[in-house]
């Protein structure tokens, strides 16, 4: 397959993502496809399977993460790409963040998705600040709050990410 990771090849790696969508509307899925290209050319793919599997994090975005982390056997996918049916969710956004994904490509905008039925605008919202009646988030300290990030720097044998 001609491209790279780098994007040289995304509209062929946009086309693969639309295609597994598709497939996955006809499996009865959402309609949503995505794969991960790393480095050194190897693609894992990822569909939504929130309603398959009941699981709300379970969107194309983050299966290929997922698919992808376990196939390198890495969590830091540095240097590879993430491509979607459909511009990414902020839950996607921000696992491809915490992958350190060195860029998105995408089909699909969030209004195509919308008019579809699946509108996120009041998630972006949520985290643009102006909707914080959605989802009360509040600090309860208590005296042992801390003492798991104490565990965590005096244990020698961690692994930083």
């Amino acid at each position: 397959m001609s491209g790279s990771a780098n994007g040289s090849g995304s509209a062929e790696y946009l086309e693969m993502a639309v295609r597994l969508a598709i497939r996955n509307v006809a499996d009865g899925g959402g309609p949503f496809g995505a794969l991960v290209v790393t480095p050194d050319g190897r693609r894992f793919e990822g569909v939504n399977r929130v309603t398959r599997d009941n699981d709300p994090t379970a969107h194309a975005e983050v299966v290929a993460i997922r698919n992808a982390a376990a196939g390198t056997g890495n969590f830091d996918l540095s240097g590879s790409v993430l491509y979607t049916s459909c511009e990414p969710c902020p839950l996607c956004l921000a696992s491809a963040l915490w992958a350190r994904m060195d860029s998105v490509y995408f089909a699909a905008d969030r209004h195509g998705a919308a008019a579809a039925g699946f509108d996120d605008a009041v998630f972006y919202e949520y985290f643009a600040g102006s909707r914080p009646e959605l989802l009360p988030v509040r600090q309860a300290a208590i005296p042992t709050s801390n003492r798991p990030f104490e565990a965590w720097h005096d244990h020698g044998d961690r692994i930083d990410y």
